[in-house]
């Protein structure tokens, strides 16, 4: 038959003519098998919890401690769930793969067999050998290596820390109790005094807000990352029954870490050494935590000028001197003796060269002084450990402007500025006062603090304070004996001096006024579309529309002029009357009654346009344009609403706190003498209607024992 020929018909349409007998194709095959359950799609990528723990062979207490260590949290399907999993949690499938070769994993099955001897040991009365072994010979965790894989970098660390932060100033107010134990709220309260430390030596606090569930704070890190947390207030804290602390104690282990390495980052960069060596919070000098942090931060930065003056200032022993004397049978020695360490031939490498600077300095004064010349040699001996001291002492300030200086350098600008703002400023804060949060705001913007205790740097005598902080409804006597120099402040003008950048009046603040209100730093005004009066005022006063001593002088003259003004006015008022004509008057009232109603036709016309304009607009819309722009303006709709509400009660704060022009009394106050009234009017005609109906009861029991007696 053979192949047919080019361009004519196939004669057997039913039978193609490549038709070939032979074997299906391969790929055909392939798409007509079945594929296997659970091997594809959603069903292979994500898994349940309990195969999860199936599958890792731990129990749920641990998978759930492992996953919250490694930064693991469940996940939810983009499309529709699984079949076999609707209302289960699922994690991804690698996940739990990257789960399985945690070396932690391995620890805990460590610890689990440990804990089989331990019972053991207890269950044969052997408690003394339990302890030891657990105390001794309890497999230790180390999670170092998680803060390295899930923060590579240094800038990640930072901006993670916010919830860290939060949660470790949360154990440093709870109580010691239950699964929270003792060195748990002790390391705690130990890494919130140091990153306060930290945070108030870098002036790196940029805002802050006094609120119900505790004190707001924002931080600016190595000058890009802001870092948020809250700090509780420091009253007796409730614990819920119904909060699992286990699960919060082993994010407070991550977090420790996590906040250890950040802190040695931060601390070696400035130069100081972290962990600090003693914090002195033992010793009992220090009434706070953060107190003591700061005073290590200032310690550790001169330990090494210290520690060079101890020795300078030390008596020479025997043997310095026999090996001073014979110079070569002392390298003879030195030879046979072991070799030193790196660490301490560097430190007496740098001993020496202070040493040799400070005996050049001393050799200039002894030149120019030459009575010193005279002297005997144990004079001299017994004279030379004062100018050494003193020319010591000399270098030690030296470095301490450098380093000063240097401090200046490495502060941005904004730091600068926010350490420039109570830089001139001391204040006392008085026994009542909460000293966490108001301390860190002070140093951190450039003041100094001090408070009534034994480790106050400052005392509540010293004339240098410039502002008293003080927190109760009136000023104590026992305060008034002071110098009249300071300013009695409530602690609200710190926190928005701080806020606006701008050392408000103290007036409003003054001890027993109502405060203005507090406003919160991180509310944008423009997006809100409303601006509270007090800020506008503020605003003012930053710009220099206002005077601070001018806004002073009116409220303190507004309460004993008011009633001379309503007289004033009301005066006023009879003499324009009676001297006006009543003509002149009609006529101005025409014209002005004509301007109104031409305004009012215009604003009806622009109106009428403008609704013309956007319904045409809408009909020209799509049917998705016009959702969305309905949705648009709904939103808008609502903003409106919420201004319009904050609008009227603005308002109705206003007409309450106005003074009537003949009484002098507030609207609120008439509001309140008239409701008084209404109610005692109120009031009369109960008792009249109570005592008409005692008689009406009397006349009843009168007529019906008359009625018995006939």
């Amino acid at each position: 038959m053979g192949n047919r020929v080019k361009g004519k018909e196939n004669p057997n349409p039913s039978k193609p003519s490549n038709t070939r007998d032979g074997p299906p194709n391969a790929n055909s095959a392939a798409s007509a098998r079945t594929k296997k359950k659970n091997h594809a799609g959603l069903d292979a990528s994500f898994i349940g919890r309990s195969a999860c723990v199936r599958q890792l062979q731990i129990t749920l207490k641990d998978f759930r401690r492992l996953c919250i260590l490694k930064g693991i949290y469940p996940r939810e399907p983009r499309g529709r769930a699984p079949k076999r999993s609707k209302g289960q949690v699922l994690y991804h499938i690698k996940d739990i793969k990257s789960l399985a070769h945690e070396p932690i994993l391995q620890k805990f099955r460590d610890f689990k067999t440990f804990m089989k001897k331990i019972r053991r040991a207890a269950g044969r009365y052997e408690k003394d050998e339990a302890k030891r072994k657990y105390r001794d010979n309890a497999p230790e965790l180390t999670l170092h290596h998680l803060v390295k894989e899930r923060y590579p970098r240094f800038v990640d660390a930072l901006e993670d820390l916010d919830d860290a932060l939060a949660l470790v100033h949360l154990f440093a107010a709870l109580p010691s109790q239950g699964r929270i134990l003792v060195k748990t709220t002790t390391k705690a309260k130990e890494l919130a005094a140091a990153w306060g430390a930290y945070c108030a030596s870098a002036h790196c606090v940029t805002k802050s807000f006094i609120s119900v569930k505790g004190v707001y704070f924002e931080a600016v890190v190595m000058g890009s990352t802001t870092v948020r947390w809250v700090q509780p207030h420091n009253f007796t804290q409730y614990m819920p029954k119904d909060v699992d602390y286990r699960v919060m104690v082993t994010f407070f282990d991550f977090y420790e870490v996590l906040l250890g390495f950040v802190l040695f980052k931060l601390y070696s960069d400035v130069g100081v050494r972290y962990p600090f060596t003693n914090t002195e919070r033992d010793d009992g000098r220090s009434s706070t935590v953060l107190a003591a942090h700061l005073k290590a931060l200032r310690r550790d930065r001169r330990t090494a000028k210290n520690a060079v003056m101890e020795a300078i200032a030390a008596p020479p022993t025997d043997n310095q001197t026999e090996n001073n004397d014979d110079g070569d049978d002392g390298k003879k020695d030195n030879e046979n003796t072991p070799a030193e360490t790196k660490a301490n031939k560097k430190k007496t490498e740098e001993l020496f060269s202070t040493i040799n600077t400070a005996l050049e300095k001393v050799k200039d004064d002894v030149n120019d002084d030459p009575k010193t010349l005279d002297s005997d040699d144990e004079t001299d001996a017994m004279d030379i450990s004062a100018p050494l001291k003193a020319a010591l002492e000399s270098m030690a300030e030296e470095e301490d402007a450098a380093t000063s200086h240097d401090l200046k350098t490495r502060l941005d600008d904004g730091a600068a500025k926010r350490k420039a703002l109570f830089a001139k400023l001391t204040f006392f804060l008085s026994r009542e006062i909460p000293r966490g949060y108001l301390e860190l705001v002070i140093l951190s913007f450039g003041g100094k603090v001090g408070w009534e205790g034994d480790d106050s740097p400052i005392h509540a005598t010293d004339p240098s304070v410039t502002h008293h902080v003080v927190d109760r409804p009136k000023l104590p006597d026992s305060l008034k004996s002071l110098p009249k120099s300071r300013e009695f402040v409530q602690p609200q003008w710190i926190v928005d001096c701080a806020n606006f950048m701008y050392l408000l009046p103290v007036k409003k603040y003054a001890v027993g006024r109502e405060l203005p209100p507090h406003l919160s730093p991180w509310v944008n005004d423009d997006e809100e579309g409303y601006k509270p009066r007090y800020k506008e005022e503020v605003e003012k006063l930053i710009s220099g529309e206002i005077d601070a001593d001018a806004v002073d002088v009116e409220e303190s003259e507004d309460e004993g002029v008011d009633a001379v003004t309503a007289v004033d006015k009301k005066v006023s008022k009879d003499g324009d009357e009676s001297s006006s004509d009543e003509d002149s008057s009609d006529d101005e009232e025409e014209e002005e009654q004509d301007e109104i109603e031409v305004e009012k036709k215009q604003e009806q016309k622009r109106k009428k346009a403008e609704d013309e304009a956007k319904d045409l607009a809408k009909l020209m819309m799509s049917k998705k344009a016009k959702r969305l722009y309905g949705r648009m303006q709904h939103g808008l709709a609502e903003k409106r609403a919420a201004v319009d509400v904050l609008q009227k009660k603005r308002e109705d704060i206003e007409q309450s706190k106005k003074k009537d022009d003949v009484t002098g009394k507030s609207y609120n106050k008439m509001k309140v003498e008239r409701l008084k009234e209404k109610r005692k009017d109120i009031e009369k005609l109960y008792e009249k209607s109570a005592a008409s109906a005692k008689k009406k009861k009397s006349k009843r029991r009168k007529t019906k024992g008359v009625v018995g007696n006939e």
